[in-house]
């Protein structure tokens, strides 16, 4: 984490904030930093500038449009580049936890009923955005596993460029689920908004969807009355075993990823790959959570 610490320094530098004492919170696709004075600061890996100056205009606009959203520091430009890489400066939240089912029906509705406007530049909708790379540079898995993992999410490309109609298009958080929809003493709040976009609104359903039918981690009850609050169930559309199987990959790669950098999570990320290839039974699978 050396040279992260070294971006994060000469970042806040340039931002004029204090670096002094930072704190990690967290460190996985995204490192992330508590500063001085309530400040979460975000670096990115290289080569992601795009995505962090998004997430910046995302924010804005979500807060124009009256949907509670993580705020970055006023007064600072943004993102600020060090190194290939991108820093962004947030307002801390006060302590908070995953949002109630209606919270998140709730706001994936708001969002979804949203049109962006063309200033926004939103990105097409990218469900396979960095699965080649990590399935190629991931050390966890032998040369067979990964060609697999390779026609598979050929398969699964070619199947997403023709899915059946649906929900009209619309901006998308990309990441949905009750930790990035959180709640605290006031009410919910939006976060991590890297992967926000335009698309299939069914993309944002389904990834709630797989929590409760992939992973058995929310209840029947729970799914039912989230289909009601939002009204909609996306598993009756004939396009979500698709965007369930892409959603299944993305955490598949993700734990591989990770592993490479903590091997401790190796049995998680072959575990996972198992499940995938048929080899652990039906789902659910009760997957344990990587970093």
């Amino acid at each position: 984490m050396t040279d992260v610490m070294a971006v994060l320094t000469r970042a806040c530098q340039e931002a004029g904030l204090d670096a002094t004492g930072a704190e990690l919170i967290r460190a996985g696709e995204n490192v992330l930093y508590r500063l001085p004075g309530a400040v979460v600061a975000r670096v990115t890996r290289p080569g992601q500038t795009g995505a962090a100056a998004k997430e910046v205009r995302v924010s804005r606009w979500l807060q124009q449009a009256g949907i509670p959203v993580v705020r970055v520091v006023p007064g600072v430009a943004q993102p600020v580049q060090v190194d290939g890489r991108a820093v962004t400066f947030w307002q801390e939240l006060p302590e908070h936890h995953e949002g109630t089912i209606d919270q998140v029906a709730d706001i994936l509705r708001q969002i979804h009923d949203l049109q962006p406007p063309p200033d926004l530049a939103l990105p097409a909708l990218a469900p396979f955005v960095r699965l080649k790379e990590r399935i190629t540079e991931t050390t966890v898995f032998n040369a067979e596993e990964r060609e697999w993992l390779l026609k598979h999410l050929q398969r699964l490309t070619e199947q997403y460029e023709n899915l059946p109609a649906g929900l009209p298009k619309a901006a998308v958080h990309g990441d949905a689920w009750g930790g990035n929809i959180v709640t605290t003493t006031t009410g919910p709040v939006v976060l991590d908004l890297e992967r926000f976009a335009y698309g299939h609104p069914e993309w944002d359903l389904a990834s709630i969807a797989v929590d409760h039918f992939t992973f058995g981690s929310m209840t029947a009850t729970e799914w039912a009355r989230f289909c009601t609050r939002y009204g909609y169930d996306v598993t009756e559309w004939e396009g979500y075993a698709v965007l369930r199987d892409a959603r299944e990959l993305r955490k598949v790669t993700f734990a591989a990823q990770m592993a490479t950098q903590q091997p401790r999570l190796n049995s998680q990320a072959r575990y996972r790959l198992a499940c995938i290839r048929g080899e652990q039974g039906p789902r659910p699978w009760h997957w344990t959570p990587v970093p």
